[in-house]
């Protein structure tokens, strides 16, 4: 919109573009996303999580050995000193996001490399967080339920890890699966308000630790990073496929708004859902679980005269179900998007640093003009 002193004011920065990238390609009108080049559904079906980072954050896929060597320094970069145990038992009552951003500042204290802003740096420290991101987020939950932390697998895959820490049992293959096709989804998607955040943060130089704290504290918002958990809330409400329908009619003529349909970018179908779609429904069948896929299949159903005003499921509307499947509390349901975002933090804020100009957007002043002090006796 224009104000009456001439100024365009594009408020949200909806559809400003304020520098280049060649990591991530979000395409809303038809639904594409690639990360450096690749497409999404090749990733997704195809890859690892540990060969996603790599690609990320080094540009192009590791062969055998490459990948190897990153997945080995991963596996020796788990590990989380004793004192983030201590601060995790001081605050383990808080929301389980909340202890994430506390511990990653706090592991600012050991990381030898905090003020080194080098690309070769940032990249070893954004590898470190990731590494021990699930160590803290596990940790907290078992802590909080009166359960001993448990120790970092040292075979396991960075998704199997995290299941194996959090239920102290190794998860199945499908399981891990499930989990690592869930942190290749949610592992980039350009600039985003998160991703944003931290390169606000790294453009006034500095360190990776912050913008990664600032990207933690931005995706906890429920506008943002939440949509997930109000999706399986709202499956519960339902209860039964054959209330779908007047659920969502009776929401949406109260002004309500149905979770886990549309996107600030996206105005075709976000090109995660079908991924975690497909899983949702198998996995479900096999815990005997159906109805959780069978209720936000019938609430799609009725949303679909809502795809012509570009208005579709997003990564989060199957995701809550899966998550709630494998016996996880609603509560992580953002941390595990925050343990699959940390590398998309990370090449951001490289990228950021790259050609790096202070992030400092204007507000026009529309409030009173040159106003005579008052003395606080003749107020």
């Amino acid at each position: 919109m224009t104000s009456d002193s001439g100024i365009e004011i594009r408020r949200g920065l909806m559809n400003v573009y304020f520098d280049r990238t060649e990591s991530c390609l979000v395409d809303g009108e038809i639904g594409k996303l690639l990360y450096r080049g690749y497409n999404i559904h090749d990733l997704a079906e195809k890859s690892t999580f540990e060969e996603v980072m790599y690609l990320l954050l080094f540009g192009e896929l590791p062969n055998y050995d490459q990948l190897g060597d990153f997945s080995q320094n991963m596996i020796k970069d788990r590990t989380i000193p004793e004192e983030i145990f201590e601060i995790i038992k001081m605050i383990k009552d808080s929301h389980p996001m909340d202890v994430l951003r506390t511990c990653v500042s706090a592991l600012s204290n050991w990381d030898p490399e905090v003020s080194d802003n080098s690309q070769e740096a940032i990249i070893r420290k954004g590898l470190r967080l990731t590494a021990k991101a699930p160590t803290i987020v596990c940790a907290h939950h078992r802590i909080r339920n009166g359960l001993d932390p448990v120790a970092p697998s040292t075979t396991l895959n960075h998704a199997g890890n995290f299941l194996y820490m959090l239920f102290d049992k190794e998860p199945s293959a499908e399981e891990q699966s499930i989990m690592d096709v869930d942190f290749i989804l949610h592992a980039e998607h350009g600039s985003n308000a998160s991703a944003f955040a931290a390169r606000v943060a790294a453009s006034t130089q500095s360190d990776l630790h912050s913008a990664v704290v600032a990207g933690i504290g931005t995706l906890k918002g429920p506008a943002h990073g939440g949509a997930a958990e109000e999706v399986m809330k709202m499956a519960q409400d339902i209860g039964s496929p054959d209330n779908a329908e007047k659920y969502a009619k009776d929401l949406l003529g109260s002004g309500g708004r149905v979770m886990g349909f549309g996107h600030r970018v996206y105005k075709a179908e976000d090109p995660r859902a079908r991924h975690m779609k497909q899983r949702s429904r198998d996995y479900g069948i096999e815990k005997g679980q159906p109805q959780w896929f069978e209720i936000l299949t019938s609430l799609q159903k009725v949303m679909e005269p809502y795809g012509a005003r570009g208005i579709h499921v997003n990564v989060d509307f199957f995701a809550g179900s899966v998550y709630s499947l494998m016996g996880i509390p609603e509560d992580l349901f953002i941390s595990i998007f925050a343990l699959g975002r940390v590398p998309g933090w990370t090449l951001n804020v490289a990228e950021q640093y790259e050609n790096n100009i202070l992030l400092r957007p204007r507000l026009e002043y529309v409030g009173p003009m040159d106003l005579d002090y008052k003395d606080i006796d003749a107020r």
